[in-house]
């Protein structure tokens, strides 16, 4: 067979000849687990307790760029020209945005930025409770800057962290569990060591395995562009159409799941990724876990679908466009994602679809949920249907984010008769846009109330706290949880 192109190493092309892959997937599956392994060591003989914080930036940063450079060549000096500049543009101007074509340290360069804007140039009054929580009040040396970009833990396939939970984990800060005090404020009962991440590991190393088994077996029996074939098109019933978009796009999902999880562990096994203690005091090892595929795959609403799908990148996009956007902040934040993603047209498709049919989706929650909770048989019954509509529109919006192309989009959109697409302006046009209801003024106090607190806890870095991060997602969670009670 002959070698195929690529820009970094040709040394396992006789793997890739035999396994009949890409060298590119197989230089990054084979970099990823060389990271896996890597990251087991660094956390046995590189632990905090053991070295300094320089050694471990230094180290992390070294086998980062090994990896990039066997994965893309000399194309990898890019990242560190590219983060070089960021760097200096950080110091010399502020860092008002960022723009960088390397998906993850752009995510990176981008959140750092603005951490750095809200916690060095803005006054605390002026920021959200989020903001000032992950605000960074000092400019971080060049080592930290590109150990943080560059790290071999999340160089390849992210996810991205926070820079001060990064910060924490590198300078091994100490993890406390926290409990309710008999006044109802969090207080600090008693500090715990490290757990060890090796069951958390292994289950997502199980996860992996058997996304990578589906993915080459039942995704390459049901392609995507299926949906686009003439004979198919012609001959097909709607039952039959509907379903095999649902199965195919189903049927795509494990290569992202073998990814993202597979990067997940790799964080884990370096001693990153714990969130804390639960109130039963077990480790929890999701604080930069990109993917809840249960809550996916049974998601009933797309907000709840796009909440669980790839979720380092929505806070993302919340804390550098949502929260930040002066008009339309749903819009302009599909946009930048749509930006982010790439140059290909199908990607601006699927995100323009999806403005769409979130803002419908919003529409018909509010306008009926309400009607369906009560007994709990019509509740289920309302939650079966949005299962369906919900899993079929998820399916049909993204068809052109895997097509790419302008014309096989069009194809599909046309064979469906954007019906869809129909549909959510006939929702937006035809149905009232519901005002502030009493539950959600009543969020709106118990957010403040909370954000008052929290900027009480979050005064310093890693203050009586396992996470900076953590703090944010269990607040919103929680304001999340009271709303959709006082919503029923």
């Amino acid at each position: 067979m002959a070698t195929t192109s690529t820009t970094g190493s040709t040394l396992l092309q006789p793997l890739s000849n035999a396994v009949q892959l890409p060298i590119d997937q197989v230089n990054f599956v084979v970099c990823q687990l060389f990271a896996l392994l890597a990251a087991i060591w660094f956390r046995t003989y590189l632990h905090s307790s053991k070295t300094s914080s320089f050694i471990r930036h230094i180290v992390a940063t070294l086998l980062g760029l090994y990896l990039a450079f066997f994965c893309f060549g000399w194309y990898a000096l890019h990242f560190l020209v590219q983060s070089g500049i960021s760097y200096c543009i950080m110091i010399i101007i502020g860092v008002e945005s960022m723009h960088n074509p390397m998906m993850i340290i752009t995510q990176k360069i981008t959140s750092l930025a603005y951490e750095i804007h809200d916690g060095m140039f803005r006054k605390d009054e002026e920021l959200t409770p989020s903001q000032r929580g992950l605000a960074v009040r000092r400019m971080p040396s060049p080592l930290e800057y590109v150990s943080y970009t560059c790290n071999f833990m999340g160089i390849l396939a992210g996810p991205l962290c926070s820079y001060k939970d990064y910060i924490i984990f590198i300078e091994g800060k100490p993890y406390h569990m926290t409990q309710s005090g008999a006044n109802g404020k969090e207080e600090v009962h008693y500090e715990r060591t490290e757990p060890s991440p090796n069951t958390a590991v292994i289950q997502k190393l199980l996860v992996c395995g058997l996304s990578l088994l589906l993915h080459l077996t039942v995704s390459n029996t049901l392609p995507v562009e299926y949906n686009i074939d003439e004979h198919f098109q012609a001959t097909a019933s709607w039952p039959t159409k509907v379903t095999y978009l649902y199965v195919s796009l189903l049927a795509a999902r494990p290569k992202y799941y073998f990814a993202w999880t597979l990067a997940d562990a790799i964080n884990n096994a370096a001693g990153f990724g714990f969130r804390g203690y639960d109130r039963n005091g077990a480790a929890r090892w999701d604080l930069i876990s990109n993917l809840r595929i249960q809550q996916i795959e049974m998601s009933t609403s797309f907000k709840m679908f796009l909440d669980n799908w790839n979720i380092q990148t929505a806070l993302w996009l919340k804390r550098v466009c949502y929260e930040r956007a002066s008009f339309s902040p749903t819009i302009q934040t599909f946009f930048l994602s749509a930006i982010w993603h790439g140059v290909y047209p199908g990607y601006y498709l699927t995100f323009l679809t999806g403005v769409l049919m979130t803002l419908a989706a919003r529409t018909m929650r509010k306008n009926f949920r309400h009607h369906f909770m009560e007994p709990s048989q019509l509740k289920l019954f309302y939650d079966v249907i949005t299962w369906v509509v919900t899993q079929i529109a998820i399916s049909y919006t993204v068809v052109p984010f895997v097509l790419l192309s302008i014309k096989p989009s069009f194809m599909f959109y046309s064979s469906w008769y954007y019906c869809l697409h129909i549909c959510g302006i006939l929702v937006l046009l035809l149905l009232p846009v519901k005002k502030i209801q009493r539950g959600e003024n009543m969020l709106e106090k118990i957010q403040l109330s909370r954000s008052k607190k929290f900027d009480e806890r979050e005064n310093s870095l890693g203050q009586n706290s396992f996470s900076t991060t953590n703090n944010i997602c269990n607040q919103d969670q929680d304001i999340a949880s009271r709303h959709s009670s006082l919503k029923q």
